[in-house]
């Protein structure tokens, strides 16, 4: 059986930056051990999987890392959006713990509507232990995935950050490392060893928390970002209410066929 994907790098302006991902256009839900043994195979931080519907959305939208499936997913959604919108101005995605997300044209790039996910100070000594960083922490209060948000003194604190894997895998959390921007408005890196990924390289869903956090000490409701990765991204972040909506281009860098 010959399953076709593409591999998309997410809030990227050119090839081998930003976030890649695999979007694979399935008929029906095959086992999970299925998909999961897929996204291991592809062994980048996330897999996409869409089978299409009715009704509210026009795809069922499930994200895999090589390890584990995941609540919500922002940078293979917005490169699920870049391979599936076809001529339409939007494309609809039901999700299993986020709800429905919606990727959008926004001249030659995209924009992308996720749920935001507020935090609230929450002091986490083994966190910032494993991180090796000094910082204020802030834990999740609501959103699809367990976040800390740990705020550190400048860019260059992010940019030197350097955690120990093993212990910052025991958090099992999201970990978001952000300061001031030294070339946006503000700059982040993200940890999640838990969920199989190390560094992701660009990530939407630590961008659905940091547009709330942001905006708020800025005064303003949307502003620039840069996650400072080995590749690195840029993307814009909007607060719409309770939604966070980012932006940022896309190139499709691979198609292939998966022979099972």
């Amino acid at each position: 059986m010959a399953m076709p994907f593409t591999v998309v790098d997410a809030f990227a302006d050119r090839p081998f930056t930003g976030n890649p991902a695999a979007v694979m256009l399935l008929d029906a839900w095959p086992d999970d051990a299925l998909l999961q043994s897929i996204a291991l195979e592809h062994n980048l931080s996330e897999t996409a999987f869409a089978v299409p519907m009715t009704g509210e959305a026009d795809y069922e939208l499930r994200w895999f890392t090589p390890t584990t499936e995941v609540a919500m997913c922002g940078h293979a959604t917005l490169a699920s959006g870049h391979v599936l919108i076809g001529d339409r101005r939007a494309v609809r995605f039901a999700t299993r713990r986020a709800g429905v997300l919606i990727v959008g044209r926004d001249g030659d790039g995209y924009t992308l509507d996720l749920p935001a996910t507020r935090v609230a100070p929450a002091p986490d000594a083994a966190l910032l232990a494993a991180l090796h960083v000094e910082g204020d922490v802030f834990a999740s209060v609501s959103g699809a995935e367990q976040t800390s948000i740990v705020l550190v003194a400048d860019a260059a604190t992010v940019r030197g950050c350097a955690p120990d894997m093993a212990a910052l895998a025991a958090c099992e959390v999201m970990a978001i490392v952000t300061a001031p921007g030294d070339v946006a408005d503000i700059v982040s890196r993200v940890f999640v060893p838990a969920w199989g990924v190390d560094e992701d390289p660009v990530t939407g869903s630590a961008h659905a928390a940091l547009a709330p956090f942001w905006t708020e000490r800025l005064g303003r409701d949307r502003l620039t970002a840069f996650q400072a990765s080995a590749r690195g991204g840029h993307l814009t972040c909007t607060l719409a209410g309770e939604r966070a909506v980012l932006g940022g281009r896309c190139v499709t860098v691979m198609r292939g066929q998966l022979l099972l």
